[in-house]
């Protein structure tokens, strides 16, 4: 029997943590056509997010909870678990639950009967607020036009993929990117189903302004040459309108002596002129950045603690064996 394994980045998810398991047990007890290995991964909680994981009663599952020294932000997460993932098959859920368990079943199920290596499961609805909306739906234009043709229109925060695929991912772990974009840009046959995200019970969002602007660079210094070109573009421009405004000037001086000298105009041409080069310098800075960063070979998370547990034995009626809980 195949073997998927359910990587779960929690952050400061004390509250809903009771919830998210009771969610896990009960769902996971039902399922037959594959066994489940749950992996928590605490991205440096500051309240009782890996207490209450450690006493938690993981029955119907097997589990790891792996946490970090620090936060280290949600892709590094994502990477923790897929480093440490024993199943056939990857997935990612999250401690929220506005992505219903069912999608994993559900993706499960389209890998094995279409035979291919990844999945994905594409927003149909959501319940975000208008400006995440426009977010969204700006950052997957400019990706699908600058970085990746196949990025999909709605945007997606669920995948699962082969061991294949995860043999990739482990030889490539990337700092200051996307683990998504780096999975839809492997090439490997894919797929997709579409589903409603759900609104959020418990607990709020971590998903803040500074995090998606992070992304957004993130996203097109890994995977993009445009802010480069962009560059390149307009130093371009700026010197053929340099050129043709001196030539102007040269003109109206011979033929007609007419232009007035001033400050104003010569002020006007500096500010512009240092606007384009201090612009054009903070994105070259960002790759020479992440250069050097990729360079010190600086890891992209450390482990603080790492926890296994086995799965509970049941009854032939799902029911917990009292010696397995003495």
């Amino acid at each position: 029997m195949a073997t998927v394994s359910v990587i779960i980045p929690v952050y400061n998810e004390g509250e809903g943590i009771e919830n998210l398991v009771y969610e896990l047990n009960t769902y996971f007890r039902d399922e037959t056509r594959f066994t489940t290995e749950i992996i928590f991964v605490n991205d440096g909680s500051t309240d009782d997010t890996l207490s209450k994981l450690k006493h938690a009663e993981h029955i119907y599952y097997t589990y790891k909870v792996i946490s970090f020294s620090r936060n280290f932000g949600s892709h590094a997460a994502l990477r923790a678990g897929i480093l440490n993932a024993k199943g056939d098959y990857i997935t990612f859920m999250y401690a929220d639950l506005q992505d219903p368990l069912s999608l994993v079943s559900r993706l499960f199920d389209e890998i094995i009967s279409k035979e291919i290596d990844i999945a994905w499961a594409f927003r149909k609805t959501t319940t975000a607020g208008t400006s995440e909306r426009l977010f969204s739906a700006a950052y997957a234009t400019l990706m699908r036009k600058y970085a990746v043709s196949n990025f999909p229109k709605k945007g997606f925060d669920i995948v699962m993929f082969s061991r294949k695929v995860k043999r990739c991912l482990d030889k490539n772990i990337e700092a200051n990117s996307s683990v998504f974009i780096q999975i839809l840009s492997l090439g490997f046959k894919q797929t997709g189903i579409t589903y409603d995200k759900r609104i959020r019970l418990v607990g709020k969002s971590k998903w803040t302004l500074a995090k998606k602007v992070k992304l957004l660079i993130d996203s097109f210094v890994a995977f993009s040459f445009a802010p480069i070109r962009l560059v390149s573009f307009v130093g371009i421009s700026f010197f053929v309108l340099g050129v043709l405004w001196s030539g102007y000037i040269i003109f109206r001086k011979i033929v007609f002596d007419d232009l007035a000298s001033g400050w104003p105009a010569l002020l006007s041409i500096l500010m512009v002129g240092f606007g384009v080069t201090n612009i054009s310098l903070g994105i070259i800075a960002e790759y020479l950045w992440r250069t050097l960063d990729a360079s010190r070979k600086r890891p992209v998370f450390v482990i603080d603690e790492f926890i296994e547990g086995a799965l509970t034995p049941v009854d032939s009626n799902n029911r917990v064996l009292l010696d397995a809980k003495l």
